[in-house]
């Protein structure tokens, strides 16, 4: 079943964020943009490469009013204890979200359940708490935070123009479509 413009379903969880612990729920993502980008684990090899591209895209996704949320399965401790030690992790300003008993990464139907890990799961959820866009990566691969900011962009655009819709490689500002009749068998 397709997770697509479902609601987040109620989670609370440690996360480390500025030096401090806090809590976060599923109600934080309310009432803005979200993304909640999962990955494998901390202290590991592609990881820290999309965290750091995360963090030093991260002021980008604050003009566009989006908070950004990491999540893994290691603790808000290990969170904390990668960030003071890894240069690339230090960047991050964006909430590190632990994870532990997998409850968020089931949620979001990306647990690896025989090795207690996430999929490099990505979820940009709108300011009603739905999910917009889905993107599951392989192990090995690693995604891109400015093609990220590109299709945060599209789906604002969408959701704030009714009938209109983005085409591929659509960047701010380029045309948009609007389906009807008169464009079927056209493009």
């Amino acid at each position: 079943m397709s997770l697509i413009d479902t609601a987040v379903k109620p989670f609370t969880a440690d996360a480390f964020k500025d030096g401090k612990f806090i809590t976060i729920s599923d109600a934080d993502l309310k009432g803005k943009w979200s993304v909640v980008f999962f990955y494998p684990a901390n202290f590991t090899f592609v990881c820290p490469t999309e965290l750091e591209d995360l963090a030093d895209n991260y002021a980008e996704f604050q003009k566009l009013g989006v908070e950004i949320y990491s999540v893994s399965t290691d603790t808000h401790f290990a969170h904390k204890a990668w960030h003071d030690t890894s240069d690339a992790v230090r960047k991050i300003k964006y909430v590190m979200v632990g994870d532990p008993t997998a409850k968020i990464s089931r949620n979001f139907d990306v647990l690896i359940e025989h090795a207690g890990l996430a999929d490099r799961g990505t979820f940009v959820i709108d300011p009603e708490g739905k999910i917009q866009i889905v993107e599951i990566n392989a192990g090995g691969v690693g995604r891109d935070a400015s093609e990220l900011l590109r299709k945060v962009k599209a789906a604002q655009y969408v959701a704030s123009h009714p009938g209109e819709v983005c085409p591929a490689k659509w960047e701010e500002g380029e045309k948009t479509l609007t389906p009807s009749l008169d464009l079927v068998g056209k493009i």
